[in-house]
């Protein structure tokens, strides 16, 4: 009996603690109508998307936060209900005596532990692991007929806009549509060659399909006077070829 007396005791100041703080956090911001008003914020219009971001996730941790506590809350309450009722160190599914062990060291549990509801691991994941595999999700895409690796995702999800400005980005661009970072990266490819040179199964019997990357692509080892874009030739290799 005093064991219970101390174990009720210790529930209550527990209790009140937790009240006490939900009360002077406002259940950690939660009352509030929306997350602007805990950073002070009208709108979001003028916030870069960064900054979005991390109202978010301080808003979603201080969600988490609020339902652990008042889970503790719920729990404090309903064994001290299981002590007026005269159930407290029963189990609720098998009515078996828990251990006085297993009671001062979780004051709150009214289960055993062979049927404690937190001995199961979820083993739900977030949905986005489901495309994300090293390196860069190793698929290929086919949209539009257009063939590309999930490295080329950016390139094609940032054509619709980015938080990026013109002032942003110091390199030249050609098209309006294309000012984003890393815009000049291929879509599809690697190399500029792979796109009009061509070989059989074995590697062998090149084929070239001219095109205009490829026009642009002689031209370009034109004006650095260069066989090879992997580096520059011996004189004997080179000179009949830029002569």
């Amino acid at each position: 009996m005093q064991h219970l007396s101390a174990l009720r005791e210790r529930l209550l100041q527990e209790k009140q603690q937790i009240e006490q703080r939900l009360k002077q956090n406002d259940h950690f911001g939660l009352t509030r109508t929306s997350a602007h008003d805990s950073v002070g914020e009208l709108s979001n219009y003028d916030n870069h998307p960064a900054d979005s971001g991390t109202e978010l996730y301080e808003r979603e941790k201080d969600i988490a936060l609020n339902e652990h506590t008042e889970r503790e809350l719920h729990d404090i309450d309903r064994a001290l209900q299981a002590m007026e009722n005269g159930t407290y160190g029963v189990c609720q599914v098998c009515g078996k005596s828990i251990p006085w062990e297993r009671l001062e060291a979780i004051p709150t549990t009214t289960f055993c532990k062979e049927h404690s509801t937190d001995q199961v691991v979820s083993q739900h994941r977030p949905i986005e692991e489901s495309v994300l595999f090293p390196p860069f999700g190793e698929f290929v895409v086919h949209d539009d007929a257009e063939t590309f690796d999930a490295e080329d995702s950016w390139q094609k999800v940032a054509r619709f806009g980015t938080s990026e400005t013109p002032s942003d980005l110091q390199e030249d661009t050609v098209h309006y549509d294309r000012m984003y970072i890393d815009a000049e990266e291929q879509i599809g490819y690697v190399e500029p060659f792979e796109t009009f040179a061509a070989t059989d199964l074995y590697g062998t019997g090149i084929t070239v399909y001219p095109n205009i990357v490829h026009e642009q692509y002689e031209q370009m080892l034109d004006d650095e006077q260069l066989m090879s874009p992997l580096g520059d030739l011996p004189a004997y290799e080179k000179d009949p070829y830029t002569s």
